[in-house]
């Protein structure tokens, strides 16, 4: 499986603390069935990671869980926080797409409101030649409450990633409902992890439990798969699969 959502740098945000914890976290996830980890450090105001303290990050802990023999590739990422978005120039924003072939970038969706400008900086991330993913929409109140809400930003070519957690129903019924909700009707394309810790929040594996099994491999290999290859997902299976 490919998880493109964890926070396993030691460090750089209110992820993994140190060395230790992010092998720790490393190997949890490869024993859930995990392959393909993207590292997603936080950027944003109270979180400033730079490209290159990822790089660096990212460097010391693909030494360390190799050396831990962990089967376990890491590739590079970060989660932008949406504000940052006007801010950081566009070299700083490729450093942090997800993979370094990759034009998507994993952006923060805010859990209290739906800024009225977020179709704007989706399209102006296009316009720059890069791919939003929003990630964990369905643990906003608001798209909680209508969660056809994301079809606009859908349609101007954002992805949506849901939490696994999210499915499990680990973060409330509310956001259970909107993550299946988004699922069925075709408007998301991914589940990551989204890890702080070892055995902190469910594994992509533990969602795959809430999701039909045909659906499984393309939201956990085909569409991280196609992501990391710069490309969107290919066409989901019918989503008569959820029995509707």
């Amino acid at each position: 499986m490919i998880d493109l959502h964890s926070h396993v740098l030691p460090g750089l945000d209110d992820g993994a603390a140190d060395l230790a914890e992010s092998v720790e976290l490393a190997r949890a996830l490869a024993e859930s069935g995990v392959r393909v980890l993207a590292a997603t450090p936080h950027v944003r105001n109270d979180y400033p990671t730079r490209p290159e303290l990822m790089r660096a990050a990212l460097a010391l802990v693909r030494e360390a869980v190799d050396e831990a023999g962990i089967d376990l590739v890491l590739v590079s990422g970060g989660e932008i926080c949406l504000d940052q978005l006007g801010v950081l120039d566009l070299d700083t924003l490729r450093a942090f797409a997800l993979g370094a072939n990759s034009r998507f970038l994993l952006v923060e969706f805010p859990y209290d409101d739906f800024p009225p400008h977020l179709a704007d900086s989706v399209q102006a991330l296009h316009d720059r030649g890069l791919v939003a993913i929003l990630a964990h929409p369905e643990r906003n109140a608001v798209v909680q409450a209508a969660p056809q809400r994301l079809v606009g930003l859908v349609e101007t070519g954002a992805l949506i990633q849901v939490t696994a957690g999210s499915l499990t129903g680990a973060f409330g019924n509310s956001a259970a409902v909107a993550a299946r909700s988004l699922l069925e009707t075709g408007l998301a394309q991914l589940v990551a992890s989204d890890s702080h810790h070892p055995r902190g929040r469910p594994t992509v594996a533990d969602a795959l439990a809430h999701v039909p099994r045909a659906l499984a491999g393309w939201l956990t290999r085909d569409a991280p798969a196609a992501v990391l290859a710069g490309e969107r997902p290919p066409a989901p299976p019918s989503r008569r699969l959820f029995g509707r």
